[in-house]
């Protein structure tokens, strides 16, 4: 007993858990099937694999701030349009984010912009990518704090880390130089090397209420299409039919 306790803790000093908490159960089951030591070793050498992938992926998923119910499986692929619908299996796979291409998903508000967006950055953390979402207004007072302490460049950094950033809701910042400077300056920082996926309830002739300038808006919409895929989310308000459906289902219930 004194051995597997000092094997035990041997293993976890090596930084190795998986291997401690299971090297017990799978001798057993190695003896039991008479198997070799090395596919005794390789069936503990999976394990220790998996966890360490599970653990990462938890540490990805706290760290992306992605809202836990946007997931694929409670997005109703019959809700989007066709075209979104088609493309939707091949955007989780993180192919673009490979290519350092951009998402935009163009739509009024309640057509799943955010929703389909989360979706995919859900996806691409499971495959063992990193991602990051923010809501536009929080990324710009982000950047700004920074820039103010002499430290965008560092916070630049921090972004760059991961690699897609979820910029959610473009249209609604409240526009002023300084603010159109920041997120400028971030797109530019990530043109061909990181992916951005953006949500917009502004299409691309409406984005100079975004960056103010002509010029600075020609840049930016030059860098985010020369690389991107661009999804139009049309059709109804999802979030209005959903609404809509509760209430006839609360006044048949309250008719019978």
């Amino acid at each position: 007993m004194k051995e597997n306790k000092d094997l035990a803790g041997l293993l976890r000093g090596l930084r190795l858990p998986g291997f401690a908490c299971n090297y017990q159960e799978v001798a057993r089951q190695a003896q039991a099937d008479n198997r070799t030591y090395p596919a005794y070793l390789q069936q503990l050498a999976e394990l220790e694999a998996d966890q360490r992938r599970q653990r990462r992926i938890e540490r990805n998923l706290r760290a992306s701030g992605l809202p836990r119910e946007k997931t694929l499986a409670a997005l109703d692929p019959q809700k989007l349009p066709t075209a979104v619908r088609r493309r939707l299996g091949e955007l989780c796979t993180g192919e673009f984010a490979d290519r350092a291409e951009n998402i935009l998903l163009f739509g009024l508000p309640g057509r799943g912009k955010s929703h389909t967006a989360c979706a995919i950055g859900h996806e691409l953390v499971q495959r063992g990518m990193t991602v990051h979402f923010t809501p536009t207004y929080k990324l710009v007072q982000r950047l700004l704090v920074a820039r103010a302490a002499l430290k965008l460049e560092r916070e630049l950094a921090r972004l760059d880390a991961f690699d897609v950033l979820i910029i959610d809701d473009i249209g609604y910042i409240q526009q002023d130089r300084d603010e159109m400077e920041v997120l400028f300056t971030l797109l530019a920082e990530r043109y061909e090397r990181r992916s951005v996926v953006i949500t917009s309830n502004l299409v691309f002739s409406q984005w100079e209420r975004i960056f103010k300038d002509p010029m600075t808006t020609a840049a930016a919409i030059d860098r985010m299409v020369h690389h991107s895929i661009i999804l139009e989310m049309t059709g109804s308000s999802i979030r209005n039919d959903e609404a809509l459906a509760r209430l006839e289902a609360e006044t048949k219930k309250t008719d019978t």
